[in-house]
């Protein structure tokens, strides 16, 4: 929070005001730089540590995210999308979040970012707390059996809506329950509700004037292709889904191996992977225009803000 991503060093006026000397910061240097080596005692000591990045920088690495306009989405407990703006920052006047995505030959790439607080962790909680499914795997079946909730929205706002929203206060919601909704109208809601937040995202990036032809997804959800369809449908885009889905682990790699020489390029990794599946939209647009609408309509139902 001290580092001013624009001018590439630590913002002296922000040191003064908290009273940080510069001089227990440590010199910042590229994602893909010489930061020492393993120390002795510890597993792999002596190895050479080339390349270092947060975890949603180093996936948007791993999926080959590159070039202005790429952008990945990471699904666990919750949700991440970034999106590569490329050597020009993006102000968000949509509550999204302007961040570095790597540097590299001292040139930095920057991103847009929008967190989702709750992605997996609703279907974690229809298991744990309410013993509807027995898995997270089971979650895909019963979407398959029935795949349409009849009306019902499931808001997951556990602990707040994150971006765009922000609303700390919100709390979670299933709205248009009738005496037809079962168990299996909760699940499918809950597999939806991931979808529906990442249109909430991608619409907030479209109105800060950044749009993209394919989004590419990881992470433990990526599994779960029902949802990954409906998700296509929903946003109106492709979704690719990798042969890896754990990028972050692989775009860590690729900085390592590119700096050491090992890799001829930063993305060659991720082109060796390939993809696994690539999901196509074939919802109608009013279709996918109503069902939205219901959602924007049960967010607002638990806004506070």
């Amino acid at each position: 929070m001290l580092f001013d991503i624009h001018a590439q060093c630590w913002d002296e006026e922000l040191l003064a005001r908290f009273g940080v000397p510069r001089a227990v910061l440590p010199e910042v240097l590229d994602s893909a730089a010489d930061f020492g080596t393993v120390q002795a005692g510890l597993p792999a000591a002596g190895a050479p540590i080339s390349g270092i990045a947060g975890d949603q920088q180093a996936a948007l690495i791993g999926q080959g995210c590159l070039a202005p306009g790429q952008a990945k989405s990471t699904y666990g407990t919750g949700c991440f999308l970034v999106l590569n703006t490329g050597a020009t920052p993006v102000r968000s006047h949509n509550r999204l979040l302007t961040t570095l995505a790597y540097r590299l030959d001292g040139r930095p790439a920057y991103a847009l970012e929008g967190s989702i607080f709750v992605a997996g962790a609703a279907i974690k909680w229809l298991r744990d707390a309410l013993g509807l499914i027995a898995s997270a795997g089971e979650s895909e079946q019963v979407a398959l059996r029935a795949p349409d909730p009849g009306g019902v929205y499931l808001v997951p706002a556990f602990t707040g809506l994150g971006a765009p929203h922000w609303d700390p206060a919100a709390r979670g919601a299933i709205l248009g329950l009738t005496r037809d909704s079962g168990a299996e109208a909760i699940v499918t809601a809950a597999l939806q509700s991931v979808a529906y937040q990442t249109r909430d995202l991608l619409d907030a990036m479209a109105r800060d004037g950044t749009t993209l032809d394919v989004l590419r997804v990881d992470g433990g959800m990526a599994a779960n292709s029902w949802m990954l369809q409906f998700m296509a449908d929903m946003l109106g885009i492709p979704v690719s889904r990798p042969r890896i889905t754990e990028a972050t682990a692989l775009g860590a790699a690729s900085l390592a191996g590119y700096r050491l020489g090992m890799l001829p390029s930063l993305d060659h990794l991720t082109a060796q992977c390939g993809e696994d599946r690539r999901f196509l939209p074939a919802m109608p647009e009013p279709e996918r225009a109503r069902l939205y609408a219901g959602w924007l309509d049960a967010v607002a139902r638990v806004r506070t803000t």
